[in-house]
């Protein structure tokens, strides 16, 4: 794909669960920062395709979810514009879709007029924030161009642009601050009607955590998911800044690794165990540094081939029970499934993920999700022939964890994140 620095994995996965709906509410982190509750709607009738505390007065938004993506508001422009981004902690460009709009796909909502906003204000080809995004071009009217692509073939192109944005506190009170982002016009790929663009949280100089940090005291945020399946009137929680991070007994740590794309959060994995049984990431024992990154928005853990298909093997000697066949429920593809009358919760093994300095218990309630009644399948998929692998949110969960760009470190800590 010419022209596009930003090969995004996110929507290789985006068809999975496609009612997995969040609603997201920003409450208050202490020390400057502030905390998002993520209030999820699961449905179990859904295929399972391949592929801190509350604290009064602070700052509040609100994000959902639909069809597999957590869908983060925000409000832009004066008179301010609800908009709804996907949440993208495996991308950095905020961008949404902008009038007029001639190469775009379908939305529920009203696009955004640039033209009815005061406070809007393109940016020019010379500007600092232009260069922040590498695709960044000059148009014939001296404006900051831009082409940023993902991985399942998603283009978004348009005009860099400055807006205010403003989250609403608990209280009624408001906090503004200026955002560069992109005024998408020509935006195509695997979005659906109520996706209005894309919120990057990544680690880039142009993510919304990077551009907030001074207004929150740090580029630092955690998060606190809930499993699949829980009740969707008890909410997760998402902090940002200073209070956001993950401290006390029973919190492991490892480091972030600093790559050329500085983008994806990326760690070091260097095993799996299967109950005592250790299934090393390479035969040879040796791992490169960096070869797994954490995204709270790719459901499953996607693995190297290799590596998934001597993991598979191992969880199958130790389930005393045949997997469902590909040509019994095509729905469920060539992932590892079990039909059963009885919980399997209760009788798969318990899986410890080996990060560098960091082991992670995962349960089979992580490990093993229902898609629908008397079904279980495995939340860890093939990511083909490649090094590198992605942390989804079904391990994520039940696990408060920090991502302190600060210290360089990611810790997690198992908690019940009904009661965070």
């Amino acid at each position: 794909m010419v022209g596009i620095v930003m090969f995004h994995p996110r929507f290789l996965v985006a068809f999975i669960l496609s009612n997995y709906l969040v609603c997201l509410l920003a409450t208050a982190a202490r020390n400057g920062g502030f905390t998002f509750e993520l209030i999820r709607q699961d449905s179990l009738n859904t295929p399972f395709y391949n592929a801190n505390k509350y604290y009064p007065n602070v700052p509040q938004s609100q994000i959902s979810a639909y069809k597999g993506h957590h869908l983060m508001k925000v409000s832009i422009g004066t008179p301010p514009v609800h908009i709804y981004g996907i949440a993208d902690t495996g991308s950095d460009l905020v961008w949404t879709q902008c009038v007029p709009c001639d190469g775009c796909y379908n939305q529920t909502n009203p696009m955004f007029d640039p033209q009815k906003s005061s406070t809007y204000s393109d940016i020019s080809c010379q500007s600092e924030q232009c260069h922040l995004i590498d695709t960044g071009t000059c148009s014939p009217q001296n404006l900051c161009s831009y082409t940023y692509g993902y991985g399942s073939g998603s283009i978004t192109q348009g005009v860099m642009a400055k807006e205010k944005v403003t989250i609403t506190s608990t209280s009624g009170k408001t906090v503004s601050f200026d955002l560069a982002f992109g005024c998408g016009h020509n935006n195509t790929g695997t979005f659906n009607d109520q996706e209005m663009g894309i919120i990057g949280l990544g680690g880039g100089s142009d993510s919304l955590v990077s551009q907030l940090g001074s207004t929150f005291g740090s580029k630092r945020f955690s998060q606190c998911l809930l499993p699949f399946g829980t009740d969707p009137n008890i909410a997760s929680k998402v902090s940002f800044g200073n209070g956001s991070e993950v401290v006390g007994s029973g919190v492991v740590s490892t480091p972030l690794v600093t790559k050329e794309d500085k983008t994806p959060y990326f760690v070091t994995l260097e095993g799996i165990s299967v109950g005592q049984t250790y299934v090393p990431f390479n035969f040879s024992g040796k791992v490169s540094k960096g070869n797994m990154f954490l995204d709270s928005g790719t459901p499953p853990t996607l693995l190297p081939e290799n590596f998934y298909d001597r993991l598979v093997a191992e969880v199958q000697k130790q389930i005393p029970m045949d997997p469902i066949q590909v040509q019994d429920d095509a729905d469920l593809g060539t992932q590892l499934c079990y039909r059963t009358e009885i919980n399997l919760h209760d009788n798969a093994p318990i899986l410890t993920v080996h990060f560098e300095g960091a082991d992670v218990l995962l349960t089979p309630r992580h490990s093993f999700i229902p898609p629908k009644d008397g079904v279980y399948c495995f939340g860890m998929q093939s990511f083909g022939n490649i090094d590198i692998g992605i942390y989804g949110n079904f391990a994520q969960a039940n696990y408060l964890i920090g991502f302190d760009r600060e210290t360089m470190r990611v810790s997690f800590k198992s908690t019940d994140c009904s009661k965070q």
